[in-house]
């Protein structure tokens, strides 16, 4: 690849992508751009369209647009970037959402823990363990 800064960024999807393949969906995936219409940079991150950056030059505010409007073309509910952190690997990058999507997804996640608890006490008990150890 004759462009640095494409390498990089392509190092970084796929880097990310087999990250998320072991701990999260084995059927993630990079998309093919599509321009106007892009759907964020890889599928298979639960809900989101993720947009990946790995820039020198950090703009939040300009990654987080551009996630929450490819999350409206994906048909997710939540858009997010997701910024390489310099000279280290996948698991210390960051997954960045604006507060007002953030807030909704903490929402979303109380409201499906409540159902668990109210159905199924000793499965969230399990749930909830299990989630809790991971810390």
């Amino acid at each position: 690849m004759s462009n640095p800064s494409k390498a990089k960024g392509t190092a970084w999807e796929s880097a990310w992508t087999a990250y998320i393949r072991e701990h999260h969906n084995p059927e993630a995936h990079r998309n093919v751009q599509t321009g106007a219409k892009d759907i964020g940079d890889v599928s298979g991150y639960y809900l989101h369209a993720a947009e990946l950056k790995a820039e020198r030059t950090i703009t939040l505010s300009d990654y987080i647009a551009q996630a929450n409007r490819e999350a409206i073309n994906a048909g997710q509910p939540y858009g997010c970037a997701v910024v390489k952190r310099r000279m280290k690997g996948v698991a210390d990058g960051y997954v960045v959402r604006d507060v007002a999507t953030d807030v909704r997804l903490m929402n979303r996640l109380k409201d499906a823990e409540e159902i668990l608890r109210a159905i199924a006490p000793t499965v969230y008990e399990d749930f909830d363990q299990r989630h809790m150890e991971a810390a």
